[in-house]
């Protein structure tokens, strides 16, 4: 499956301490298709899959996977030309939750991390309401490399933060295509990625809260920049 499928498959697990030349194959063949692999105790199989498993799982993702091309491209034809990029957002439900707003209001696609992004299984399809298998969406080894790419593509990077320094989403004049980045739910976005951002946007609260949950923050900026894209027409 990962050598004949690759872009279906969301990861595979091997029971620690498995050793042999099928094990040795499976992990060259993980790593020649990019697809992300990693050892678990055997009791952390077990509960993820109580019958059979022999020591090892692929797991496969909502829909096919796509490229970072496909998604760019797919932005620059959206009647919203706007991409979602999501910097280890953990959760699938959030995922699932903002791959069906940008999906509703006519967004491109989306970029993740491949190896600290969420897991795209059911729990994420669910959340999508079958959203995440009509819209592209890419892991990509480095997300610096690709904001850049975006870049190149004629992108501007927007990043959500909850800084005093940050522009009012509400206020905003936004030019498209866009890229607007989302960070994790307990970190926000890794500086790393902060510095590829032209300019940080907030969401202001009238009443004090810690944060906003990620799906919900990022569904005010797809509406704020929807709006936007109306009020121009």
């Amino acid at each position: 499956l990962v050598e004949q499928s690759p872009k279906t498959v969301d990861d595979v697990l091997l029971r620690q301490g498995l050793r042999g030349a099928d094990v040795d194959a499976i992990v060259r063949a993980c790593e020649a298709a990019g697809v992300r692999y990693r050892f678990l105790p055997g009791p952390d199989m077990d509960r993820l899959y109580p019958g059979n498993h022999q020591g090892v799982m692929a797991r496969l993702a909502a829909g096919q996977l796509a490229s970072l091309e496909d998604v760019l491209a797919a932005g620059l034809e959206a009647p919203l030309k706007v991409i979602l990029v999501l910097d280890r957002v953990q959760d699938p439900g959030n995922v699932g939750a903002l791959a069906r707003t940008l999906y509703a209001l006519g967004g491109g696609g989306i970029l993740v991390p491949k190896h600290d992004g969420a897991r795209l299984g059911p729990g994420a399809a669910k959340a999508s309401a079958g959203t995440l298998t009509r819209l592209p969406l890419a892991k990509v080894t480095n997300l610096s490399q690709a904001l850049d790419a975006a870049k190149e593509a004629g992108y501007a990077v927007i990043g959500a933060a909850g800084e005093e320094g940050a522009q009012n989403v509400h206020v905003v004049q936004p030019t498209f295509p866009l890229a607007l980045v989302l960070g994790s739910e307990e970190e926000g976005i890794r500086p790393g990625i902060r510095k590829r951002c032209d300019a940080l946007w907030r969401i202001p609260q009238a009443r004090p809260l810690d944060s906003l949950n990620v799906a919900q923050a990022g569904a005010i900026m797809l509406g704020r920049l929807a709006a936007c894209l109306d009020s121009s027409d």
